[in-house]
């Protein structure tokens, strides 16, 4: 289990230093085997989807049955019960709530002396969503359905492709295909990891290519969509999930760990970190994780995690702790403190925040409203939840009067023939 730190000791000040250097980290990347799956699709199509899909997924898939057809939505419907579908309208409800928001307008700007400029907003005309299936179907992630494709629809992108691995029956799980259904996605292919990226992003004879690709998954997914940006717009190259919690005397010992555990039992590499003043909060951690440990159902997925990458470290004072988060860059933040929003103010890079003990991080995965789609791996020092704008292009409008461009040619004409271009300066000279 994990050992509290000192952040004045040696041990806590390299516990640190690893935190800050883990974006780093990419030694494993698989780098060569997706570029070959990637040329695989691209020259041979369906026929290395299917390939792909027999050996991994689903062993008796066809090119005929890549894409989900209307009678599995139908029959997905009767296997979904009333709760579901309640939990998923108030869940599509906040997101959509949240997201409208940021919603961008064109405008138009008109200038005294006749020249007009502005910016025109469009969407991109198509968009693929990755949704991981999750241990074969058994534990699907519909919560990324509703993020990634919720701010897309609202964007006003006309075609929405989604992409999920099957299970070994060549099906998708009902509460997938259902919670796909409701925000209004109509083409679903049964495609996973890195060959879906390649289907996505070069098309096939039957997964016309898209604009934007979003969503998280594996590494192989992440490689790919590293690989294919720039032929196509990605949201981010998104780490294992991540928690910083910043507690005081305030934080109840049971939440904090609660939180860490619902981090640590994403995957071996998440990253669990806990950042307090009080040096017996930190002493009971350790027993308090291991007695709720006890009833996770991915407990071993969990204990790995908090072994290998958890860390608790104690500081003198919680501005102290604030500057370590804004270094760290985390993903998700908490401020477990007796009075969050004054801490507020302070925190420069995260992925999101989470103020107060009554707001654990599980809530902004589901239903609270903000995208859980976020920065991972110190990128929030630079990078932002996935939202609307991912979806839109912003186009520059320009008009010119013949006495607006007499009034600018000189302007214009010097700086071209400062740079070299007389072609430019001499495309003013023939107007005026």
């Amino acid at each position: 289990m994990i050992t509290p730190l000192s952040l004045a000791s040696h041990e806590g000040q390299a516990a640190v230093a690893a935190l800050l250097s883990r974006f780093q980290e990419g030694d494993n990347s698989p780098q060569r085997a997706v570029a070959d799956i990637l040329a695989a699709v691209r020259e041979r199509g369906d026929e290395a989807l299917v390939a792909y899909c027999r050996q991994y997924d689903a062993p008796k898939i066809t090119a005929q049955t890549l894409a989900v057809r209307p009678a599995e939505i139908e029959e997905a419907y009767q296997q979904v019960d009333d709760d579901f579908r309640a939990t998923l309208a108030l869940a599509s409800r906040r997101i959509r709530d949240f997201h409208e928001r940021e919603m961008e307008d064109s405008w138009i700007q008109t200038r005294d002396d006749g020249v007009v400029v502005g910016r025109l907003v469009r969407p991109v005309d198509s968009a693929g969503l990755y949704v991981p299936g999750g241990k074969g179907g058994s534990t699907p992630l519909v919560s990324s359905v509703l993020m990634n494709g919720i701010p897309a629809l609202i964007a006003g992108v006309s075609r929405l492709v989604m992409v999920t691995p099957p299970d070994a029956e060549g099906k998708v799980s009902p509460h997938l295909l259902v919670a796909a259904a409701e925000i209004g996605v109509k083409e679903i292919y049964k495609l996973g990891s890195a060959w879906a990226i390649a289907a996505l992003a070069y098309g096939t004879e039957t997964v016309p290519n898209v604009d934007v690709i979003v969503g998280p998954g594996n590494q192989f997914v992440a490689e790919a969509k590293r690989q294919v940006s720039g032929r196509v717009r990605i949201d981010m190259i998104a780490g294992p999930s991540e928690v910083l919690i910043v507690a005081d005397g305030s934080a109840k010992i049971a939440h904090v760990a609660a939180d860490m555990l619902a981090q640590a039992e994403h995957d071996p590499q998440a990253l669990a970190v806990v950042i307090t003043t009080e040096k017996s909060l930190a002493a009971a951690l350790p027993a308090e994780l291991a007695r709720q440990l006890e009833n996770l159902s991915r407990r071993e997925i969990a204990e790995q995690s908090l072994a290998e990458r958890g860390c608790i470290l104690i500081v003198e004072n919680i501005g102290e702790a604030i500057e370590l988060a804004n270094k760290i860059a985390i993903e998700h933040l908490e401020l477990m403190l007796e009075d969050p929003w004054l801490w507020l103010p302070k925190i420069r890079h995260a992925g999101a925040i989470f103020l107060g003990g009554y707001t654990p991080e599980a809530a902004g995965d589901y239903l609270a409203g903000p995208n859980h789609v976020l920065p991972t791996m110190g990128t929030a020092r630079f990078a932002s939840a996935l939202g609307v704008d991912i979806f839109l292009k912003r186009s520059s409008i320009i008009s010119y009067s013949r006495q607006a461009l007499i009034n600018d040619a000189a302007h214009i004409q010097r700086l071209a023939r400062l740079e070299g271009l007389s072609g430019h300066a001499n495309s003013v000279t023939v107007r005026s």
